[in-house]
């Protein structure tokens, strides 16, 4: 195995976080908006603590280095691709996969494209795309992503938000220093460019999710971890996901919000655990 601080895919630099013992069962952590690797800092002690290895990937548009500027370059394809060249880079043939809110998404996908590499997959927040997609005919689901058609307009997302989020996170429940650092991370409208983006690629060929979700089933065993006072995520799709899993399949329903990683840690380390510890074997 071999420890790693970044990688490089397609000229394009991408920031690790690589923690816990270096021969331990590899677990990736995919983030989500408007968050970084640095979500899963609590997370990820709990794991290492417990013999895993942790890997926290900065995705597109976030690491510094991975900033391209074309919307379609923020595609699914190459969003999981980014994923899979992090276990390559790791020496990781197989491992552990757990996303939250878009990360969610991209680990479904990765679930899908490559279940031969995943061992087991543990979701926060953020149903199966086909459930949501389903879900979004519905006016409930409907009226709590009103956000996405917003994020189509060009350049003026960035501009609202630029200097927001800091509060804005605060004010969803983060944690003092955590919502600052947020606010850090994305200070100017160019460091929100590209998170946007992956809003704008959903409706492009082979975007993340919406119109062009995957239809496919899910083959790995998968634990969905959903909190019932999520503003951006109903009910529906977060039940209707069972349907999409022919595996061995567990849903946790927290009395929580969205920010699984940040503020319910201890929670969603019992599910990760459990569901790799039921697989039978471990990735490494």
């Amino acid at each position: 195995m071999t420890r790693i601080q970044n990688f490089t895919r397609q000229g394009l630099r991408f920031d690790v976080l690589d923690q816990g013992p270096e021969d331990g069962p590899v677990v990736i952590l995919l983030h989500g908006f408007p968050q970084d690797a640095h979500c899963w800092d609590q997370v990820a002690a709990m794991l290492n603590a417990r013999g895993l290895r942790t890997l926290a990937l900065e995705q597109r548009g976030y690491s510094r280095g991975a900033r391209p500027r074309r919307v379609e370059d923020y595609r699914r394809a190459e969003l999981s691709a980014d994923a899979l060249a992090l276990a390559d880079a790791a020496g990781a043939e197989q491992f552990h996969l757990v996303g939250h809110d878009w990360g969610g998404v991209l680990a479904w996908d990765i679930a899908q494209r490559s279940p031969e590499r995943v061992t087991s997959l543990t979701v926060l927040s953020t149903p199966h795309p086909t459930a949501l997609g389903h879900a979004l005919k519905t006016p409930d689901q409907l009226k709590k992503s009103w956000y996405i058609g917003m994020f189509q307009i060009p350049a003026l997302p960035e501009r609202l938000l630029t200097g927001r989020i800091g509060g804005l996170t605060r004010k969803a429940g983060i944690p003092e220093e955590t919502a600052e650092r947020y606010g850090r991370h994305f200070a100017t409208a160019e460091d929100l460019r590209g998170p946007i983006d992956w809003y704008r690629a959903m409706f492009r060929k082979d975007g993340v999710s919406g119109v062009h979700a995957m239809q496919g089933i899910i083959t790995v065993p998968t634990t969905f971890v959903w909190g019932n006072r999520d503003p951006a995520l109903g009910r529906t799709a977060a039940e209707e996901t069972a349907v999409y899993v022919h595996a061995p399949y567990e849903f946790v329903e927290l009395d929580a919000g969205h920010w699984l990683p940040d503020l319910e840690a201890a929670a969603v380390v019992e599910a990760i655990t459990k569901r790799v510890t039921s697989t039978g074997s471990a990735a490494a």
